[in-house]
């Protein structure tokens, strides 16, 4: 496997792979990556469930952005486990496996109020985005730059929904 090594005139050389990573290489990144979709998926869940249950005057607004988040949401499981792919490893896990390792929970929504549904969304915010930043570790410790890409693309549109929401929940 080839490298290249970048010399920037310091004491600190990084290398960087131009093709291929090793099992043990991205055994820390593929743990960290199946935690994360662990907590996408509960949280898909819950935003399905938000979206069928949301009620009141906010009905039309949250039931199209619950949807709208849902769908984003779908779509960054599928890349995480195409990412997982690439690696040579299949990604597999029980809704079992998946409530296990999710550090978001589960919440019944059917009497929940469009602010206390806003505030859980709030919450599974700030366990992605630490699930992203330990992907982004585990990825920069290695040199693989195209899932701290990704990772960082996922973080950017998180930390904009979180924003949005809380404008929206004061």
């Amino acid at each position: 496997m080839e490298t290249l090594t970048k010399n920037t005139n310091t004491s600190i050389k990084k290398t960087y792979r131009k093709l291929g990573f090793t099992y043990l290489e991205t055994a820390e990144i593929v743990v960290n990556i199946n935690e994360l979709i662990a907590n996408y998926t509960v949280h898909y869940h819950k935003l399905r469930n938000f979206h069928w249950n949301v009620d009141g005057a906010d009905f039309f607004e949250l039931h199209q952005e619950f949807e709208n988040e849902y769908n984003l949401v779908k779509e960054h499981i599928d890349t995480l486990a195409e990412r997982i792919r690439v690696f040579g490893i299949k990604p597999s896990m029980t809704m079992k496996e998946i409530l296990d390792v999710s550090e978001i929970k589960e919440v019944k929504a059917d009497k929940m109020t469009s602010v206390e549904m806003v505030n859980q969304v709030l919450k599974d915010y700030d366990i992605l985005h630490n699930k992203m930043l330990n992907v982004v570790n585990a990825a920069l410790d290695i040199g693989d730059n195209v899932t701290e890409q990704i990772i960082t693309d996922f973080m950017r549109i998180l930390e904009k929904r979180n924003w949005m929401f809380t404008s929206w929940v004061k």
